[in-house]
């Protein structure tokens, strides 16, 4: 009696995962997907990764990485087989190389800005030495006048 309580309270009465719901097989209690694909919106997210590297491959790579780094390694076996399915050549380094050109392309604009605004203080030290010399000239001709006058 506790082993069929156990057994349907962790998949009998409950829906299976994601990726067995999407696999059409029963959902086990030591299932290696369940952690990971919920049973609403993990078929969607486990097809992509089943259509590119397969659900038994994928399995095996699970089994193999310590418990707590496999939420990280399933984020990025999706994300990567979304990006294959969008790209099947380059997959992830198509946005990884985009990602590149952009940083390239701001630290341009930062440098151009850094050297505007370089340009500007050079510009504004100027003007200020300028203004310190016009008043320093009319002080000058002012205190000649009342010694003159």
């Amino acid at each position: 009696m506790a082993s069929s309580s156990s057994s349907s309270s962790s998949s009998g009465t409950a829906s299976p995962c994601g990726a067995c719901r999407f696999l059409r097989r029963k959902c086990t209690h030591d299932c290696i997907f369940a952690p990971y694909f919920g049973s609403e919106q993990g078929p969607a997210k486990f097809a992509a990764i089943h259509k590119v590297f397969g659900a038994s491959n994928v399995s095996k790579l699970l089994l193999q990485i310590p418990p707590h780094d496999r939420p990280e390694a399933v984020a990025t076996i999706a994300y990567e087989a979304q990006a294959r399915i969008q790209d099947p050549v380059y997959g992830c380094v198509a946005h990884i190389f985009t990602l590149q050109q952009q940083v390239a392309f701001l630290q341009a604009q930062l440098m151009e800005a850094k050297a505007h605004l370089a340009q500007n203080a050079v510009t504004s030290h100027n003007n200020i030495e300028n203004i310190f010399e016009s008043a320093q000239i009319m002080m000058n001709m002012q205190e000649n006048t009342k010694q003159k006058g």
